[in-house]
């Protein structure tokens, strides 16, 4: 296995001073240098070809030996230096200094048909950041992540991605849902793979520490490798940097909006500075359509990373980037005006996120009006927010009457449809019909449109479990089959139409099919 090694984060910025890997405060340093734990009985779960194959690793490579070795950390790869990122940042609004990497160890950089890879292993043991934990993770968890993540990116969802897989062989104690009931669980090892994994969080620690000097080569070296167009670093670098940092996240924002997907944890921790998907931990995807909605049972009182409020907790995670780098600027205007440009662009590209999930091309000054009674409509029921948009799809210009039955599998309760219920849906679809109408697109058109932004199949959280149970068995194949499904989550595939279902009523409940707790 020749792997094409570039490192530059571990060279290029300063490095902790201290070699032991114990549990500190890490000063001047961006990160530490740290060994894998090496596993007692590592196996490969999955792989990714489609990933191995960005990083020049070949499909008959991923059965070696030296494959398991080296991404499950029993091995270090030749000539490489394993490390721990070291950043600080916000979790649930609460300033918590430094944090770093508690529980990921990054590998090396790859750089293969031009293209810059970091990557990372996640629960490969302590590092100088584990704090109370043990750098190590469960197998459901990992499961959870290595499935979404390469989940997300077929939906089309700027995203970490994954490479692949591992059992570990050991025990690892968890509290699942800190009751005090810890119990061992089987140990596993992601590999995750993104082009860097610097969060805003970085940036945050030597800011909060009044060192500009390495806040500036951190900068820098982010600049150069990851937005190289913006020139030569200067205050008007920097500023444009961070215009184009918020312009992304605000994109991987309407996406998470469109395909109803709640990251659960977003702490200015699990920012990327690349404004992509970053550490799936409690997430999920709605299942009835509801703005208050969220899978993190740590958030569950607060309710502070619900679905609804994922665009303001965006915009509040940029203000703690900007308030970081503004010792570069000395400068606030030109922050304010990228930071208040981002709520203009959010009421324009949502509204435009939306009509194209609605089918319309066209822009008509009621179409909000339109967005938000339909809004009002999929809370007055539960109503399945997948199913319903894909459904929409088959509906007929002109044949409001018979609207309802073409979504009524998305309703949980059907027998609810009635009354005032069902006159604020028949007054809907009337005023639908009466937009498609200034449409030119004929109906077969706008289905074709719509199924290209309303995904038909995504991983709900029942869908997961029924995995990870199988591989707590020692049955490994429903991972493949989900991983399959969902790399074409938009097409109809008719062969896998059971995955496109509402939750069943034993998953309501169950733990790990509604609510998740951080634990992993």
């Amino acid at each position: 296995m020749q792997l094409k090694i570039k490192d530059s984060f571990n060279k290029e910025l300063p490095s902790d001073s201290n070699l032991e890997n114990t549990r500190r405060q890490v000063f001047n340093a961006a990160h530490s240098y740290v060994i894998p734990k090496v596993p007692s009985n590592p196996k490969l779960v999955h792989a990714s070809e489609e990933m191995a194959s960005n990083l020049g690793i070949g499909v008959e490579e991923l059965k070696s030996k030296e494959f398991l070795e080296v991404f499950s950390g029993a091995k270090v790869y030749p000539k490489t230096k394993p490390y721990a990122m070291a950043y600080a940042g916000h979790q649930f609004g609460n300033w918590a200094g430094q944090l770093g990497d508690g529980r990921a160890i990054n590998l090396f950089e790859i750089v293969n048909n031009e293209t810059r890879w970091a990557l990372q292993l996640k629960g490969a043991g302590e590092t100088p950041y584990s704090r109370q934990g043990d750098g190590l993770a469960v197998l459901r968890s990992s499961i959870r992540e290595y499935l979404c993540s390469e989940a997300m990116h077929h939906l089309g969802v700027p995203t970490t991605r994954a490479l692949s897989l591992m059992s570990s062989g050991d025990d690892v104690l968890r509290d699942m849902l800190y009751d005090g009931n810890a119990e061992y669980e089987r140990g596993a090892i992601v590999c995750r793979v993104a082009p860097t994994f610097i969060r805003f969080g970085n940036f945050e620690l030597f800011a909060s520490r009044q060192d500009t000097k390495n806040l500036k080569i951190l900068a820098d070296y982010t600049i150069k490798y990851f937005y190289p167009e913006l020139g030569k670093p200067s205050k008007e670098t920097y500023i444009k940097f961070f215009g184009e940092v918020a312009d992304r996240t605000l994109d991987m924002i309407i996406h998470w909006q469109r395909v109803g997907f709640v990251h659960g944890v977003m702490n200015t921790d699990n920012m990327s500075i690349l404004g992509l998907t970053i550490d799936y931990g409690p997430y999920g995807w709605l299942e009835g359509f509801d703005f208050g909605w969220t899978p993190n049972t740590t958030d569950s009182q607060n309710n502070r990373y619900r679905f609804g409020n994922q665009p303001n907790i965006a915009l509040w995670n940029l203000l703690q980037l900007a308030n970081a780098l503004y010792p570069l600027v000395e400068e606030a205007s030109p922050f304010e005006e990228i930071l208040n440009q981002y709520k203009t662009n959010f009421e324009s590209r949502s509204l435009d996120m939306m009509r194209s999930k609605l089918g319309l091309q066209k822009k008509e000054d009621n179409d909000l009006k339109l967005i938000n009674n339909l809004e009002d409509c999929l809370l007055s029921s539960e109503t399945d927010m997948t199913i319903f948009f894909r459904l929409l799809s088959d509906y007929k210009k002109g044949k409001v009457e018979n609207a309802l039955g073409t979504i009524e599998k998305a309703f949980y309760k059907p027998e609810q449809i009635k009354g005032d219920i069902l006159k604020q849906w028949k007054g809907w679809f009337k005023a639908y019909d009466q937009r498609l109408q200034m449409e030119e697109v004929d109906d077969d058109g706008r289905k074709e449109k719509m199924n290209l932004v309303n995904p038909k199949y995504v991983l709900r959280n029942y869908m997961a479990q029924l995995a990870i149970d199988k591989a707590n068995n020692g049955d490994y194949s429903l991972i493949d089959d989900l991983f399959q499904l969902l790399k074409q989550p938009y097409a109809e595939q008719p062969k896998n139409k059971k995955w496109f279902t509402k939750r069943p009523d034993w998953a309501r409940h169950k733990v790990g099919c509604s609510m998740l707790s951080c634990s992993s």
